[in-house]
């Protein structure tokens, strides 16, 4: 199959005219990929885990690119035209809001707060807000809007599922395509994109290796908390 395209985590590959094959690598990296390494099986267990949340997201009502498994590591997902565009919802403030703001770590946000950022590892990952997007062309006012009614619901979902497994939802990142004109949850929805603890602050997700805890490590998390997930899903 011709592959169309290859991230630092997936390649994706064209299906038909309408649905391409998501791979999951086992590559895990950090700092914009300036860090880097291989997990054995990692690409396995985040495609179980974003397919598992994927229908849950579609059991609510919720439209994403998500079709059915190939094989243990391969979606078979709409064709869509992505967005360059990380938008991210956050319950608890960690990561870059506490560097950037005047936030302390672990102060909660009611109600959440989504920012968008621009998928550009050259420029970091830059801070938009409407006026940026707009003037880019990657969406407007209406559509970004849209998306951040999409990502409270999402949070909605994903913080039920999540607090049944005794953890705790910090953040999560999505991407969104269009398809037919509609705006549609894509890529992936695993520990790479979401930050999630267990009520003592144990770190489950890929903060472990940006802290540089031994690869073993970070993969017994992501067997962890994908055994969670399917005992409650």
């Amino acid at each position: 199959m011709e592959k169309i395209s290859e991230g630092k985590t997936k390649e994706v590959f064209s299906l038909d005219n309408e649905h391409v094959l998501l791979r999951f690598k086992d590559s895990v990296t950090a700092g914009d990929g300036a860090k880097a390494d291989i997990i054995d099986g990692k690409g396995i267990l985040n495609a179980q885990t974003s397919a598992l949340l994927f229908r849950l997201l579609e059991r609510d009502g919720i439209e994403t690119h998500y079709v059915g498994m190939k094989d243990e590591r391969t979606m078979i997902v709409k064709r869509l035209a992505m967005i360059p565009v990380e938008v991210v919802l956050r319950n608890y403030a960690t990561g870059s809001i506490v560097k950037r703001l005047p936030i302390k770590e672990g102060e909660a946000f009611n109600p959440p707060i989504v920012e968008f950022f621009l998928k550009d590892d050259a420029r970091h990952d830059p801070l938009l807000n409407y006026h940026h997007m707009r003037h880019l062309k990657l969406m407007n006012e209406e559509e970004a809007r849209l998306v951040e009614e999409v990502m409270v619901r999402v949070n909605q979902t994903l913080s039920k599922v999540i607090s049944k497994m005794g953890l705790i939802l910090y953040d999560f990142k999505l991407e969104f395509g269009r398809v037919n004109g509609r705006l549609v949850v894509g890529d992936e929805i695993s520990l790479d994109s979401m930050r999630v603890r267990d009520p003592t602050g144990r770190i489950l997700d890929k903060d472990l290796y940006r802290k540089g805890y031994p690869l073993d490590q970070v993969k017994a998390s992501y067997v962890e908390f994908l055994d969670r997930l399917r005992s409650v899903a």
